[in-house]
């Protein structure tokens, strides 16, 4: 039962129970294409049929992994098959059973609104934009921000943090950020306001089929 019932892998050479960052990674981003997607119904079409299925699995799959063992979470199954040929990168399982259990606060409010109270407010709208942001800053960036809350409620000097941002050390010479980059970041985003200033008329025009095919059908 204990096998069953558990949070976390013995490995050796690891003093803590940990995950498999790489895989946590994965599954963040399938779950944020499910959600974002879901969400482009709601914008373009008004459909909120698959909010409600994508809420559905979202809370069951958060409830499997903190409440059962994350071994059996669907979305982690599926992401240790894709990344399964990639070393795994090993983080501390307590902060992010932590992290897991706000999603589960997150998902069963959702449920509750969208499946239960079967309503919409800004309230729903919020509460999406917080996942997707904690999705996206876990999948693109492998930034954990409910991990980064942890401290705030444990006093336990959190361990195996992904990319080893935990642990102070010095920067490498290809991890510093020199002047001459930060110019061009800042000569982009200026560049960016600029088309939106000079282009934006432009950009509005309604693109016209290359091959005629839309005006050659309205003629006959």
């Amino acid at each position: 039962m204990k096998k069953i019932i558990n949070f976390g892998e013995e490995v050796e050479g690891y003093v803590i129970p940990v995950l498999n960052e790489r895989e946590i990674r994965a599954a963040a981003g399938i779950l944020f294409l499910a959600t974002y997607t879901s969400l482009m119904f709601i914008l373009f079409k008004g459909n909120f049929i698959p909010i409600k299925y994508v809420i559905t699995i979202f809370l069951t799959d958060f409830l499997v992994r903190v409440f059962i063992n994350p071994r059996f979470s669907p979305t982690l199954i599926l992401a240790r098959l894709i990344v399964r040929n990639q070393t795994p990168e090993y983080v501390g399982a307590a902060q992010k059973k932590f992290a897991w259990i706000i999603g589960v606060v997150l998902s069963a409010a959702m449920f509750y609104f969208f499946i239960i109270v079967n309503a919409y407010s800004p309230i729903t709208g919020i509460i999406c934009l917080i996942c997707l942001i904690f999705l996206f800053f876990e999948s693109a960036f492998g930034i954990c921000l409910g991990c980064k809350v942890y401290p705030w409620f444990f006093k336990d000097k959190v361990q195996y943090c992904p990319g080893e941002v935990c642990d102070p050390k010095q920067k490498q010479d290809i991890q510093r950020t020199s002047s001459s980059q930060f110019v061009v970041l800042l000569a982009f985003i200026a560049f960016v306001f600029l088309c939106v200033y000079l282009m934006n008329d432009r950009f509005s025009e309604k693109p016209h089929d290359l091959f005629g095919k839309t005006t050659s059908e309205q003629t006959k």
